[in-house]
């Protein structure tokens, strides 16, 4: 006889995956903090590498899955699902760091109900510019605003009714997380996860929080994404 509750006792298994372009000088510290990490699976997708981003990650000893597929994010994401067999995806960019405790947190939240979220950020970094960026993306994320650097994870199923991630140059991230939220039970877990500012330093703080704005609100105007994409591009 088969135990009806045996399905809801079984440990929830977390695949991360990970969409990867040219992340050669990268790759291996990455794969060193998921290895330390209580998960179960890692997916990392290349999207055309010019560089040793395959190789590297293929030689690494944490024997992550190493899949290629065509370029961009929405497509490398997806394609990662397909090959991944958790009960939940947590998709994590490159230059972004799990706390130790992030599978155990997803589990707990799925346990409670969630079908999916985020973390809180926290950018690298200790000048005033890290601490600031960090505080208005907390703002954001208070109203339900949150993006693909913050580490969204999703149960599997959820992200298969949902469709996955739309072939989007641009706010594929938001775009899910939209879908997501209005569904109903999303979580932020409130261990940070770390990612690098230097990406936005040389725009400064007022120009990357009016980007981030800008793009997000013309976005939901309907402004295609490959218009958004120029934009955010010529912004940087």
């Amino acid at each position: 006889m088969s135990d009806p509750d045996a399905a809801r006792r079984r440990r929830v298994a977390v695949s991360v995956v990970v969409p990867v372009l040219n992340e050669a000088a990268i790759i291996d510290r990455l794969l060193d903090s998921l290895a330390a990490a209580d998960i179960e699976e890692v997916v990392v997708v290349d999207g055309g590498s010019s560089d040793e981003t395959v190789l590297r990650a293929s030689a690494h000893p944490s024997g992550a899955i190493v899949a290629e597929c065509e370029p961009g994010r929405a497509a490398q994401m997806n394609h990662g699902a397909r090959v991944a067999s958790g009960d939940v995806l947590l998709f994590l960019h490159a230059d972004t760091r799990l706390p130790v405790c992030a599978a155990a947190a997803v589990r707990a939240a799925v346990g409670a109900g969630a079908r999916g979220g985020n973390f809180a950020i926290r950018f690298d970094g200790r000048g005033g510019f890290s601490a600031l960026l960090g505080a208005v993306y907390r703002v954001q994320n208070a109203f339900g605003v949150f993006y693909g650097d913050s580490a969204i994870w999703i149960r599997r199923e959820v992200f298969d009714d949902l469709g996955g991630y739309r072939p989007l140059p641009i706010m594929e991230d938001y775009d899910l997380a939209r879908r997501l939220r209005e569904g109903g039970r999303v979580r932020r877990l409130p261990s940070p996860v770390v990612t690098s500012a230097r990406r936005w330093q040389r725009l400064g703080i007022v120009r990357t929080v009016a980007t981030w704005i800008a793009i997000r609100h013309l976005f939901l105007l309907g402004v295609p994404a490959d218009r958004l994409a120029a934009l955010y591009r010529d912004a940087r």
